[in-house]
């Protein structure tokens, strides 16, 4: 089979795989480039590039820089496609936007948080905007506010579902009965709902499915369902281009699946992590010291916080696991081993083609 492109505005990436954007440094220059190479859509995560001991007053301007870094690093390592992802509850999340557009930046992801404001902060009409979405009913609040405020609908949609790794968009309910909130029950109503918007608009909308996409398999079944493309994270951690410590790809690839876990954040939305020694810990001590000079996250509360999750998942990233948080998808518990990229991406199409 010919493997079907993916079509973004004017943007066309030879294969239909985006890799999701991880932070806190988890989906870096050096990732999303070699994604970007090998024709998929390479995703850097903004969330915690700067560095956390710095004062109040550093806290945005260390931020930006840092992205400034990344950006400009991937794009001297490609010539691919790169995305910039986004948290809603960044406290500098409009300084970062505007950096990245201004950065040539073409394909923006918004996640955790209604980004009813994003249009407003990126003029460039050559600029593609991607709401992260969990719902059907998410998509077309988004989709009106769009049309009523700015006359402009969504670029593609990213529907992430229940089996995603990292901060979710369910209640720990929803989370329960994962099977009513699937991608094969949520994807039909997403494309319904686009219908009108894109009759109107005179484009496509593509809808990019996520949250427990492991191989080609599921990549073919979600493009029969009228998907135009898939976004992984969890399976590019196990990169050698990922750049992550060792210890944090080894916690991948010894979890079974019951130490995959849903937990509360301090953003105030679950997540899924592996159940390693830190939240074990957690349980007993019940909360950790908090010292936080700045507010990276507006939605976390300081005051009633059980941890510092910035500060966890940096642990992570440096190897110090007896401390860190280890975000992962449902699916982290089937990777036994630490390939390339272009290997992944290679099985992933070969999978692909035969099913």
């Amino acid at each position: 089979m010919k493997i079907p492109k993916l079509q973004i505005g004017s943007i066309s990436a030879s294969i239909p795989i985006v890799q999701g954007g991880m932070g806190v440094r988890v989906s870096l220059s050096s990732l999303a480039a070699s994604v970007a190479n090998l024709g998929g859509i390479g995703t850097i995560s903004s969330v915690g590039l700067g560095d956390i001991k710095v004062s109040a007053n550093n806290y945005e301007e260390t931020s930006r820089e840092a992205l400034i870094k990344e950006i400009r690093k991937a794009k001297s390592m490609t010539d691919g496609h790169l995305a910039v992802n986004f948290m809603g509850v960044l406290s500098n999340i409009e300084d970062l936007v505007k950096t990245s557009v201004k950065e040539g930046i073409k394909i923006i992801v918004f996640g955790a948080g209604l980004p009813t404001k994003l249009p407003a902060l990126v003029n460039d009409p050559s600029v593609n905007l991607l709401p992260i979405i969990s719902s059907a009913r998410v998509a077309e609040f988004i989709l009106r506010i769009w049309d009523k405020l700015y006359k402009r609908t969504a670029d593609g949609l990213i529907l992430e579902g229940p089996l995603a790794g990292g901060h979710l968009g369910f209640s720990v309910e929803q989370l329960k009965h994962v099977e009513d909130n699937s991608l094969e029950k949520l994807l039909p109503e997403i494309l319904e709902t686009i219908k009108p918007y894109e009759d109107k608009y005179g484009k496509k909308i593509p809808i990019i499915t996520a949250g427990g996409i492991y191989n080609g398999k599921d990549i073919a079944r979600m493009l029969s369902m009228g998907a135009s493309g898939v976004q992984m994270g969890t399976r590019f951690v196990c990169t050698k281009e990922c750049g992550v410590s060792q210890k944090f790809k080894q916690a991948y690839i010894d979890a079974k699946e019951e130490d995959i876990v849903i937990i509360k954040s301090p953003v105030g939305m679950p997540g899924r992590a592996i159940n390693n020694r830190f939240l074990k810990d957690l349980e007993i001590k019940g909360k950790l010291k908090i010292n936080c000079p700045y507010r990276c996250l507006t939605a976390c509360k300081v005051s009633s916080a059980r941890y510092c999750i910035a500060l966890a998942l940096l642990n992570s990233y440096f190897g110090d696991l007896d401390h860190g948080l280890v975000f992962c998808g449902q699916n982290a518990h089937r990777i036994d081993k630490i390939i390339t990229v272009k290997e992944l991406i290679s099985e992933l199409l070969n999978e692909l083609k035969e099913a």
